[in-house]
């Protein structure tokens, strides 16, 4: 069981890398499918190996493989949008968390709430001390809100739908791997 579980780990970091590059440009960032692979990750499998699925993404990442959306390597943590890869470890604990015990369709979509949640709370403060403190371009705190989140918010949703839809019977096929 923990051999599957680790092996599912690297796919679903291999997916959220390919997520990365599945992207519509939206500056100062992109829309990309990376939530969604860190949703299935977190809802296939559980808190533990979807949040070391995230790890594994993040670390690979850092350590120069080209994989995140602008690219990879220490340089990384100085982008604005870098605290939203961080986010995305958490992001992938709570939605397995509270999606492990039930994967009905309310279960998973609250999750997928929460954990969204989660990578905006972490995303959007990173964000502020990156383009504030580091390059000095003054942004308000609606500024932060409307570039860094509410232009997403509809393209999350639609994630959170398909998450919904497809998770259930993701999970009864792959069976309990948490």
């Amino acid at each position: 069981m923990k051999t599957k579980s680790l092996v599912l780990s690297a796919l679903l970091a291999a997916l959220t890398a390919v997520g990365a590059f599945l992207r519509i440009p939206v500056p100062p960032s992109a829309i990309t499918l990376q939530f969604f692979f860190t949703a299935m990750a977190g809802l296939l499998l559980g808190p533990v190996y979807g949040a070391i699925s995230q790890i594994l993404y993040v670390a690979l990442g850092l350590i120069g493989l080209p994989i995140f959306t602008m690219g990879g390597g220490l340089g990384s943590v100085l982008q604005p949008t870098f605290g939203f890869l961080l986010g995305l470890i958490p992001c992938a604990w709570v939605i397995g968390a509270l999606a492990q015990e039930s994967c009905t369709r309310g279960r998973v979509a609250a999750a997928c709430i929460a954990g969204l949640f989660v990578l905006y709370a972490v995303g959007l403060p990173y964000m502020a001390l990156i383009v504030n403190g580091y390059l000095g371009k003054g942004w308000s705190f609606w500024d932060i809100i409307t570039k860094g989140m509410l232009l997403f918010l509809p393209g999350d949703a639609l994630k959170i739908l398909v998450c919904t839809l497809l998770a259930p019977q993701l999970r009864r096929r792959l069976g309990n791997i948490h």
